[in-house]
């Protein structure tokens, strides 16, 4: 009897090219597989608002996992996993970003939806390159600094300089699950504070449990994927990746300009076999 593979892509800078698309080869190799059995899906930092906008045309059957593991969805974006902050946990985090003088993008829902927020009156260069880069997002929530904390939170972004954010990633890596990047297309740096256990590892053998997988395949190109190491019984690093990834790889597979997923898939086949 087969084994049952799940296979899991990271997108910016893996599965996508650095015009933010996949390419038509890529997608039609894949959804080719996934129509023949394979159980293909992606892991991303993004939302399902932005990664259904770049993944457009690929076809999971399976469930996708969003916000660097906080979200699982369905691939019609019904939300079957979450990991909210404590609200006090929340609290304390915002308070110490903003103490160093950094005005964040705060995750929550309320109102029955989902919302980004941040304080109107402090604007910095990144967060109107990010508000730049969605201009019609519905989630999109300017408001007074004292009702950042409105809400469920999951998810605190900060873009600043390096040298700014290392401290906090020092300060919450103990307590919050953080990813401390310089972002593929910007160059910007990024810190994403998640709730504890919120990892793309931790949704992907969540995931792997539910379709009663034997083994799990990963892809990846940076250091949020890092932690994918934790339960991939392979993962494979594109050419493009950080050094860091690339290290304890299991191989190097072709650039994400070069559709190095969708080509190591087409000579794995449907089965997880060589």
């Amino acid at each position: 009897m087969s084994e049952r593979v799940l296979y899991v892509s990271d997108l910016d800078g893996t599965l996508l090219r650095g015009d933010k698309t996949i390419s038509p080869f890529s997608l039609s190799a894949i959804n080719a597989l996934i129509e023949k059995g394979m159980l293909f899906t992606y892991a991303t930092a993004r939302s399902f608002y932005t990664a259904s906008e770049v993944s457009r045309g690929l076809c999971p059957k399976i469930p996708i996992i969003l916000y660097n593991g906080t979200f699982m969805a369905t691939p019609s974006g019904e939300v079957i996993y979450t990991c909210s902050f404590e609200k006090k946990t929340a609290e304390r985090a915002l308070a110490l970003v903003q103490e160093a003088g950094i005005s964040p993008l705060v995750y929550s829902f309320f109102d029955g939806k989902e919302h980004f927020s941040y304080d109107e009156k402090c604007v910095t260069r990144g967060i109107r390159a990010f508000l730049d880069d969605h201009p019609s997002d519905s989630r999109c929530n300017p408001t007074k600094k004292e009702m950042l904390t409105q809400g469920e939170l999951f998810h605190i972004t900060c873009i600043d300089e390096r040298e700014a954010l290392f401290p906090l990633y020092e300060r919450f890596r103990t307590e919050c699950s953080c990813v401390l990047y310089k972002d593929a297309y910007t160059g910007d740096w990024w810190l994403e504070i998640m709730p504890q256990g919120a990892t793309k590892a931790n949704a992907i053998k969540e995931l792997a449990k539910m379709l009663d997988c034997d083994k799990i395949v990963c892809f990846g190109d940076g250091e949020n994927d890092l932690s994918m190491l934790e339960v991939a019984h392979e993962l494979y690093a594109v050419e493009n990746a950080s050094e860091a990834l690339k290290a304890g790889a299991s191989g190097i597979i072709d650039s994400n300009e070069n559709d190095g997923v969708a080509r190591f898939l087409l000579k794995r086949g449907i089965y997880g076999q060589d």
